[in-house]
């Protein structure tokens, strides 16, 4: 009895169906697109297109201060200093406490929002995944491809070298760690510089030196 029980125990294990083979390719990371900028007609279509009043001028404080969704989404009206014209948040992701300077349109859209409390009361309370699915579904609509709430980072960092922005300027503002920064200033060397002198120079007259292709 003790032979028959082993010889069946034996065939059902040899009968067994083997472990599925994977081969590596099933393991292999996937390859995500580059990221790129949004270009300014892109964002002009964006707001043009956009009747939620929040999130149009979200888009345009992106478009402004190339910060991340998640910290301008934070934003309250306590963080605007209207005497210095600055508004100042600590960085989510890393810690670090920042303060930009405003420009005169930024200014004039925060005049609207409340001051106190968030600035963008819904915005604020959605996770990040909610705002880029709705920034999402607006470029499908436009026909406008490629890009997310992220493509502002890196458009505010094309713009600044574009127009002579200091890197290290640059850095303070998106994060010296940001991508966005890294791959924009590479491509300086495609730029023609100014001259040292040139641009100090105009920087004595409050009027920074011209750069471009």
């Amino acid at each position: 009895m003790v032979n028959e029980d082993a010889a069946l125990l034996n065939r059902r294990v040899t009968h067994m169906t083997p472990p599925p083979h994977f081969s590596a390719a099933v393991y292999t990371r996937p390859v995500f697109k580059e990221k790129r900028a949004i270009t300014a007609e892109e964002h002009a279509l964006i707001l043009g297109a956009e009747v939620n009043a929040e999130r149009k001028v979200f888009y345009q404080l992106c478009w402004h201060l190339g910060g991340s969704q998640g910290d301008l989404a934070r934003l309250k009206g306590e963080d605007v200093d209207w005497e210095n014209s600055t508004v100042s948040f600590t960085r989510k992701k890393t810690g670090v406490p920042v303060i930009v300077r405003l420009g005169s349109e930024a200014l004039n859209l925060l005049k609207d929002l409340p001051a106190e409390g968030p600035l963008f009361p819904y915005l604020a309370t959605v996770r990040a995944g909610d705002r880029a699915t709705e920034f999402r579904s607006r470029c499908r609509q436009l026909g406008i491809e490629g890009v997310t709430l992220h493509s502002y980072r890196y458009a505010w960092a094309e713009r600044a070298l574009k127009c002579g922005y200091p890197e290290r300027f640059a850095m303070e503002n998106l994060g010296h760690n940001s991508k966005a920064v890294h791959r924009a200033y590479a491509k300086r060397a495609l730029m023609k510089l100014p001259s040292l002198e040139e641009y100090e120079r105009q920087a004595a007259v409050g009027q920074p030196a011209e750069s471009g292709n």
